[in-house]
């Protein structure tokens, strides 16, 4: 249906022109709703959802110009609701199918106008939900805004079950008193389940890595799909880091946004959106302690380094990096899609034809020897073990087997490579 004002004309570009001449002119402007409902079609059409808001609305303006809601499950004509601005959501509707629509209630600031915020974390969430057939979906929360935010959005946009997921990592006094605290703010969200997931910190690497594996290797157990909260911030500092530590084009590339089991729906959004749209729900955010600590990288960059090549090259940094990664990450897709052809062609049982490989460019060369050597089970694979069984086809001159973690070997014999527990005879 067309959106109409009070005169029962449609509300189109031209009207809503010739309304604004009115006003200029002298005229009695329209409804204060009237204008209220177009701007925030207006603010949708920038984040991209305009088509599907108008088509969802339907007649989103009453005969007396009075801004109204029509949609599945809303109450009836005069019943009372809650405010959905308020972080205690109304119990959710019946989900019996896993369609991804979810209500279109949406927060308000005075006079109704969807907060903007929380339109570009649900248009966020919704666009990558679309398509995806999952039964349940997982939603990773740490307590802090990113985090609650798309429990939020997920909440609201689908009608699948939502699982909130808490890891306690227990590396601070009170870590599950925060956990608990959290938990309260999920449930009155209206996740179908909340679950504390409480992990052992240990191993190699320092504590964020370690803390980092414990994290992942919980919420690996929980579903198929888990949605994280990395923004466009988080992305900007990872390839900082790529660059930094020499880590190659796939850690310049950054996240995936869908990177199965792991989705992140906020990789073009900023952290300063999420914690606007904390603040428009009503919901309050945890301040994880060491994220202002710096003994850890990752908090340097966010507090030092970032700021000042804002400030050196006057803003957008952030965006341009997340940019870069976007570029790259499609560069590196399309040249890996060319390497698993070309690993399906060279491949001899277990081995590989050094023959075949060695009139190939070293960059996709490189790209098949790392699908094959993690086949074999080569794991913590680095450029430099990359580029030195690389060196038995490009670099032949006799020498002997390259060392591998997990106690393997690459050697090269009669024109093969292969992986073993031990020397092989060069040929």
């Amino acid at each position: 249906m067309t959106a109409t004002v009070a005169s029962g004309k449609a509300l189109t570009p031209k009207l809503w022109r010739d309304l604004k001449t009115k006003v200029t002119a002298g005229y009695q402007p329209p409804p204060r709703a009237v204008l209220e409902k177009v701007r925030t079609m207006m603010r949708e059409a920038v984040t991209g959802g305009t088509a599907k808001a108008l088509a969802g609305r339907g007649n989103v303006f009453g005969k007396t110009g009075t801004a109204q809601h029509s949609h599945a499950g809303s109450p009836a004509s005069g019943a009372t609701s809650p405010s959905p601005c308020s972080s205690r959501a109304a119990s959710p509707p019946p989900r019996p199918s896993t369609s991804l629509a979810g209500s279109s209630a949406e927060p308000c600031e005075a006079g109704g106008v969807l907060d903007e915020a929380v339109a570009r974390t649900r248009v966020a969430v919704r666009r990558l939900l679309t398509g995806l057939d999952v039964p349940v979906v997982g939603v990773a929360v740490s307590g802090g805004a990113d985090s609650l935010a798309l429990a939020a959005a997920t909440r609201h946009v689908t009608r699948i079950r939502v699982r909130g997921l808490i890891v306690d990592h227990g590396l601070q006094p009170g870590s599950a008193q925060v956990a608990a605290n959290v938990k309260a703010q999920l449930e009155n969200l209206g996740l179908d389940e909340v679950r504390v997931l409480p992990v052992t910190v240990d191993g190699p690497g320092g504590p964020e890595a370690a803390a980092r594996r414990a994290r992942y290797a919980a919420l690996r157990k929980e579903g198929r799909l888990v949605l994280l909260g990395h923004t466009l911030d988080d992305q900007a500092e990872t390839v900082l880091l790529g660059l930094g530590r020499g880590s190659g084009p796939r850690s310049i590339a950054g996240m995936r946004a869908v990177d199965p089991p792991w989705a992140r729906p906020f990789l073009a959004i900023e952290r300063k959106t999420t914690r606007a749209a904390c603040h428009a729900l009503g919901l309050t955010p945890w301040e994880d302690p060491h994220n202002s600590d710096p003994a850890f990288t990752r908090v340097r960059l966010r507090h030092e380094v970032l700021p000042l090549l804002e400030k050196v090259l006057q803003g957008g940094v952030a965006e341009a990096l997340a940019r870069t990664a976007a570029q790259l990450r499609e560069d590196t897709e399309a040249l890996d899609a060319v390497a698993r052809e070309l690993h399906h062609s060279v491949r001899d049982g277990t081995e590989l034809n050094v023959t075949l490989l060695s009139t190939t460019p070293p960059a996709l060369r490189r790209r098949v020897l790392r699908e094959w050597l993690l086949e074999h089970g080569v794991n913590e694979l680095t450029d430099a073990h990359l580029r030195a069984v690389d060196a038995l086809i490009g670099e032949w001159r006799g020498q002997g087997g390259v060392w591998l973690p997990g106690g393997l070997e690459a050697s090269r014999a009669h024109g093969r490579l292969r992986v073993s527990a031990g020397a092989a005879e060069g040929s």
